[in-house]
């Protein structure tokens, strides 16, 4: 395959203002006597070293398959000039209609441009759809979303996520790198230290809009769908923390639109666990071909939603594959599915409630200790485990057993009629399959802000003891319940450390009889038995990497009796290392490493008492070149604001270069 293509290590694209981008191309080898489509990818992950394994498999693919694949650094992090100002900014998006507009116009370019992404790459491809540039002819945009708050990394239902102070932080410490001096040269030093003086912690600047306002709509496709032009392949997994933008996408798109969800994590379906994974390389280059270079390959004449149905699996903290089957709507939303309301009684979901009764729950802080991560990338230890110690904190409806396997797939809506004696408040609301032994499998969640019962961006206090009538609508989900399982529905004041809670210990009150739970039921389909099976996973051959230290994933989970404190850590090498802290590649002569510890504490029955901790530590080395970087942050919650501290120190050699220090308190706004 290596044969047929050629590449170009760094080439810089040069910016209206006087930047210069870094990018990395891999070319059909007679593309500039024969000019073919090309690819763009465009995220801020370094191309040349951290991203150098996962990237190579991918591009030399499509480079292998007719296709000029262009691989470039946002402005500002790897080797691109300039200073990195927030995710997605529009300084991000101009440059990206630059880079288009640059790619379409190089020899080896027919002109035509596809944009693809997974996350970062997979949001600015939605994005810069929706600006229209002339050249680019379509997207994939994987495990991403159309709306950055009610369902990003950073708010829930609007509930503060602890994801939000994990990846902030993360894309802190990813802002602060060098770039390489075999690429930029002597001014390496000073781009670098450039980085660092301007760096934002992005954790902090994220929760100080807390409110759906125009901060959170720039970005957000879902505010203006029509925008988008051009025909988009919208991919997801249902281990992953963005499902739900699959099926929006295509109820509102007006362009030839597909959608998929494999059982997957945060990953590429062909390297995705759980499993099964698939041929997405060939699915990619199959819509490139259709939308790219005008060949009517049949991909449009299949039906419009596929998703893996999911069985029943014993709940564990990991999954080398997910039972199931490939199932699929020619439409979404599909007239085909049928909704199942069933009433809350005391302890008891079912058709025949006919008296209301107030039932009031507090559940204790550490609830949400089995939730598992918000967003599961396919390492150990991330999936939610037996729910049943949860269960035990919350309020718990069952139905009766089922007589027969039913199957579902959308999203669970829970009307409820609720009080608080507190201002502010939360609801946790869960789905759960119970098998006859007892045991709780999770199978959809979502949270609330009830200050946020009426309005995301105008929320208002709760007044103590009133009732209110609220919706939530839990994450998208396909699953088979089956015969004599019960289906389960636990509602919690608290899901820690999934999200923040509330400044006060609330206990909620709910109304059965005139609050009911409504799924959605999907009649069998015939013609799921003659689906076009996908092919079997495959790749170009990718630079092998020398691990020097490895760092097995650990996690713990602690629990003092003598304090009622719960500590869960974790530590981990970050993931793109595959298991090495630190690493060689020895195609560019250069050493990286990477490692974190995330810690978060809770007393059982104190809110107040929540505190997140992360630690990060990086390394880059050639010969005498070495640059080090560490960084601590914290986050604390009092009653009225968030107390976050960040602190970061730069190394050259074993000299301290820069340090970085930011104490910082955010007000709640009844968060």
């Amino acid at each position: 395959m290596l044969d047929r293509i050629r590449e170009v290590e760094n080439v810089f694209i040069p910016m209206p203002d006087g930047v210069a981008l870094a990018a990395r191309l891999f070319l059909p080898a007679d593309a500039d006597a024969h000019p073919v489509p090309a690819i763009l990818e465009y995220i801020p992950y370094r191309k040349r070293d951290l991203m150098r394994a996962r990237d190579e498999p991918i591009h030399r693919y499509f480079a292998a398959h007719g296709y000029v694949s262009v691989r470039v650094d946002v402005r500002g992090t790897g080797d691109s000039g300039g200073l990195m100002e927030d995710e997605y900014s529009q300084q991000e998006l101009d440059d990206a209609l630059a880079v288009i507009e640059w790619i379409s116009a190089q020899p080896w370019c027919a002109g035509p441009v596809g944009m693809m992404g997974i996350s970062w790459g997979g949001f600015n491809a939605l994005q810069v759809a929706a600006l229209k540039p002339p050249a680019l002819g379509a997207i994939i945009t994987l495990c991403s979303t159309d709306d950055r708050y009610a369902d990003d990394a950073h708010y829930m239902g609007g509930c503060l996520l602890n994801e939000n102070m994990q990846w902030g932080s993360i894309l802190t410490m990813n802002a602060a790198y060098p770039p390489d001096p075999e690429v930029v040269g002597e001014r390496w030093r000073e781009m670098w230290l450039a980085r660092i003086d301007a760096m934002t912690p992005f954790a902090a600047r994220w929760m100080s809009h807390p409110w759906r306002t125009g901060y959170w709509k720039h970005g957000s496709v879902c505010e203006n769908y029509d925008a988008i032009a051009v025909p988009v392949y919208a991919i997801g997994g249902w281990a992953d923390g963005y499902s739900n933008a699959v099926p929006r996408l295509l109820e509102h798109l007006r362009v030839p639109c597909k959608g998929l969800v494999g059982p997957w994590a945060h990953n590429f379906p062909h390297d995705a666990t759980p499993g099964p994974s698939i041929g997405f390389l060939q699915e990619a280059v199959s819509w490139w071909d259709r939308w790219l270079k005008g060949r009517d390959n049949g991909i449009m004449d299949e039906p419009a939603y596929r998703v893996w149905m999911q069985e029943w699996v014993q709940p564990q903290p990991h999954y080398e594959n997910w039972p199931g089957r490939w199932v699929a709507e020619d439409e979404w939303p599909s007239p085909r599915i049928e909704p199942m309301t069933l009433m809350l009684d005391v302890g008891y979901l079912g058709n025949d409630v006919t008296v209301t009764r107030k039932l009031s729950f507090c559940s204790p802080q550490t609830t949400g200790m089995r939730g598992g991560e918000w967003c599961g990338f396919g390492v150990e230890g991330e999936m939610p485990p037996d729910q049943r110690p949860d269960d035990g904190g919350s309020l718990v409806f069952d139905s009766d057993p089922l007589d027969e396997n039913i199957e579902m797939l959308g999203a669970p809506v829970l009307d409820v009629e609720i009080a608080s004696d507190s201002t502010v408040a939360m609801l946790a609301v869960r789905l759960c399959d119970v098998a006859p032994d007892g045991s709780s499998l999770r199978v959809s969640y979502g949270l609330i802000n009830l200050a946020q019962r009426e309005s995301r961006e105008h929320p208002t206090p709760l007044e103590p003891g009133r009732a209110y009538r609220v919706r939530v609508k839990l994450n998208d989900f396909a699953h088979v319940f089956g015969g004599g399982h019960r289906i389960r529905l636990a509602l919690s004041s608290c899901y820690w450390p999934i999200a923040w809670p509330s400044p006060e210990w609330a206990t909620l009150t709910v109304s059965t009889h005139v609050s009911t739970l409504t799924l959605p039921v999907r009649p069998p389909r015939d013609a799921d038995r003659t689906l076009r099976a996908f092919e079997a996973p495959d790749a170009a051959p990718g630079t092998p990497h020398t691990k020097l230290r490895r760092m097995p994933m650990r996690r713990s989970l602690e629990f003092d009796l003598t304090t009622n404190e719960m500590v869960y850590t974790l530590r981990s090498d970050g993931g793109e290392l595959e298991g090495a802290a630190l690493a060689r590649i020895e195609e560019i002569d250069l050493e990286v490493g990477y490692t974190i510890t995330k810690r978060y504490r809770m007393l059982e029955n104190d809110p107040l008492s929540a505190q997140t901790e992360l630690i990060q530590h990086a390394r880059f080395r050639r010969g005498d070149w070495l640059v080090r970087l560490e960084c601590r942050s914290t986050l604390r919650g009092m009653r009225e604001a968030f107390q976050f501290d960040c602190h970061l120190e730069a190394f050259e050699g074993e000299e301290p270069v820069r340090t970085r220090e930011f104490i910082q308190s955010i007000a709640r706004k009844l968060v």
